[in-house]
């Protein structure tokens, strides 16, 4: 019965390993989309800014107060869901951050070549 345990508990480590990724992966997309909605925000305030500017004037008070709270709120909730997933990530055991590309294993550096000389000259 021995060998029955060890190979439970091996699927148990293997589902929860799975688990953890699934769940990593879930709070990546969510930190992904809480960043999007942000940079929205961000977009549509320099947008009313460059209008207004565009149009010989400045954008109201009250419009810019609106669109500056809507991009702080989203801004907080992506630092939040960006801290949630380097948190959870930790807790895994994973240090690197992940690359530009979203994934956490590390890329070799790309070698540049010097263009061939023209030895016959």
């Amino acid at each position: 019965m021995a060998i029955w345990d060890k190979v439970k508990e091996g699927i148990d480590k293997a589902g929860k390993a799975a688990q953890d990724v699934f769940d990593e992966g879930k709070l990546r997309l969510d930190a992904y989309r809480a960043r999007e909605q942000a940079d929205k925000a961000a977009e549509a305030l320099g947008y009313a800014v460059f209008r207004a500017a565009d149009a010989g004037g400045e954008l109201a008070a009250d419009a810019r107060d609106r669109l500056m709270a809507a991009l702080r709120a989203q801004d907080a909730e992506a630092r939040r869901m960006e801290t949630e997933l380097a948190d959870a990530r930790a807790a895994n055991g994973i240090t690197e951050p992940p690359n530009a590309a979203g994934s956490a294993v590390p890329t070799a550096p790309v070698q540049q070549s010097a263009p061939p000389t023209d030895s016959a000259s």
